[in-house]
C-alpha cells in the first residue's frame, strides 16, 4: 500500500500539480476541502485521476499530515496492493429520505467479500443517524462504517460531496473496501462534560426536538445559553446535548444543534432523539478534548494487528474546533504521536462523525467527537 498527499492552500495561484499522486497509480483518492477550493479544483482532480475512485466533501476545516488547514484542499492518493475498491452514491431527496437513502447506498455496493465502508454525506438537510441506520439495516453490524457529514465552515447553509460524478449538494456517497488483506480499525471519543440537570424529552419528531419537561425546547435551551443564545445555531456547537436513557444513564452519544425554528420553538439535531430518554447539556475544555482525541487514536491502535504504514482518517466535529481555537492543532498532534511516522493523516472538521463504538457494535452517528479510522494492508 502506498499513500501520497498534497495540500493546495488558498494562496496558491497556479494550477495544482497532482502528478506525484498520480504516479503511484492510485485506486482511491480522498478529497477534503473548503467549499471554494472544491469548486475551483474538482475538474482538475477528475482529470488527474481518471481511473481512481474519487470521493470527499466540503469541510469546516481540513486535516493533513501537516496539521489543521483553513480554506485549503487536502488530496490524498492511496494505492492498495491487495484491496479492491467500489463506489456507490444516491441522491438525498429530503431529510425524511435519510433512512431510505442509506438503504439505497448500501444496497448498491457489491456484498461479496465486503470488509468496510467509508461514507460521506451532505451535512445540513440530513438526518445522519437515520442514514447510518439505513446502511446498517442492509450490511449488518459486522461491516464497519466510518466517515462523516460535510461542512461549510460554520455557515450551516450548503455543503458539498465529491464523487466520480462530480460535485453535488444533494448526494451521499460511499466507498466499499474488499479483501482479506485490508486492515480497517477505528476509535471514537468525546471529552465533553455534562452540566445542569437531565431534561426529559416530552415531544420530538425523529431529530427535531420540540419539548423538554413539557416546555418548548428552544426556550429551555436559550435559558441555559444566556448571551450565547444570540449566536444560534452556530453557538450551539459549544453546548451540545448528551443523550441519556430512560434510567438517566449516558448511552455514549452526543447530539449537535443544526438549526432552530423560532416559530415552533424547536431545535433540529444532527441525529435521531430517543423519545423516551433524557438530554443533558455538555461543555468542554481544550485539555479534555485533546485527551479525547488521544483516546480515540489509542482505541484504534489497540485493534491494529501490525505497525505498517497506512492512512489515519480523522473526522472531528467543528464544535471541538471552536472550543479549542488556536490550540486545535493539539488534537491532531495527539493522534499523530499515537500512530507514529508511518501514518499519513487526512480528514476534516465535520457536522457529524460516523463510526462504531467498538468492534462488532453497530455504527452510529456521533457529534462533538473525534473519530479515527486507520487503513492499511497486510503483506
Amino acid at each position: 500500500m502506498k499513500v501520497v498527499q498534497t495540500v493546495v492552500r488558498p494562496s496558491a495561484r497556479e494550477e495544482p500539480d497532482f502528478s506525484p499522486l498520480a504516479a503511484i497509480g492510485p485506486n482511491l483518492v480522498l478529497v477534503f476541502g473548503a467549499v471554494n477550493a472544491l469548486q475551483q479544483h474538482a475538474r482538475a482532480i477528475a482529470l488527474a485521476f481518471p481511473r481512481a475512485q474519487r470521493i470527499g466533501c466540503s469541510t469546516a476545516g481540513e486535516i493533513s499530515t501537516r496539521g489543521v488547514e483553513e480554506g485549503a484542499l487536502v488530496v490524498t492518493a492511496l494505492r492498495f496492493d491487495h484491496t479492491r475498491v467500489a463506489q456507490a452514491s444516491t441522491v438525498l431527496a429530503s431529510m425524511e429520505d435519510s433512512f431510505a437513502a442509506g438503504r439505497r447506498l448500501a444496497t448498491a455496493l457489491p456484498v461479496v467479500d465486503l470488509r468496510a465502508i467509508l461514507v460521506f454525506g451532505q451535512g445540513v438537510q440530513i438526518n445522519g443517524s437515520a442514514m447510518v441506520g439505513g446502511m446498517v439495516d442492509i450490511v449488518g453490524t459486522q461491516v464497519p462504517i466510518t466517515g462523516g457529514l460535510a461542512g461549510d465552515g460554520c455557515a450551516f447553509s450548503q455543503t458539498w460531496v465529491l464523487d466520480e460524478k462530480g460535485l453535488s449538494n444533494a448526494r451521499i456517497s460511499c466507498i466499499g473496501l474488499y479483501g482479506s488483506a485490508l486492515q480497517f480499525v477505528h476509535g471514537s471519543f468525546g471529552g465533553w462534560s455534562p452540566f445542569g440537570p437531565a431534561r426529559k424529552v416530552t415531544r420530538c419528531d425523529n431529530n427535531v426536538l420540540l419539548e423538554l419537561d413539557g416546555e418548548p425546547a428552544l426556550a429551555v435551551y436559550k435559558r441555559y445559553l444566556g448571551d450565547h443564545a444570540q449566536g444560534l445555531p452556530a453557538s450551539g456547537l459549544l453546548f451540545p446535548f448528551a443523550m441519556l436513557g430512560n434510567d438517566h444513564h449516558e448511552i455514549g452519544l452526543i447530539r449537535t444543534i443544526l438549526g432552530v425554528d423560532e416559530a415552533a420553538g424547536s431545535l433540529t439535531l444532527a441525529g435521531n432523539i430517543d423519545p423516551d430518554g433524557y438530554l443533558r447539556l455538555m461543555h468542554a475544555s481544550t485539555d479534555a478534548l485533546v485527551e479525547g482525541a488521544e483516546a480515540a487514536a489509542q482505541a484504534a491502535r489497540a485493534m491494529l494487528g501490525h505497525s505498517g504504514d497506512g492512512l489515519a482518517l480523522l473526522v472531528s466535529c467543528v464544535g471541538r474546533k471552536l472550543v479549542m481555537g488556536g490550540r486545535v492543532e493539539e488534537e491532531v498532534e495527539a493522534v499523530a504521536q499515537v500512530f507514529g511516522q508511518g501514518a499519513t493523516l487526512a480528514g476534516f472538521y465535520a457536522y457529524g462523525e460516523i463510526s462504531p463504538f467498538s468492534p462488532a457494535v453497530a455504527c452510529r452517528l456521533h457529534n462533538q467527537t473525534m473519530t479515527v479510522t486507520y487503513i492499511s494492508e497486510t503483506a
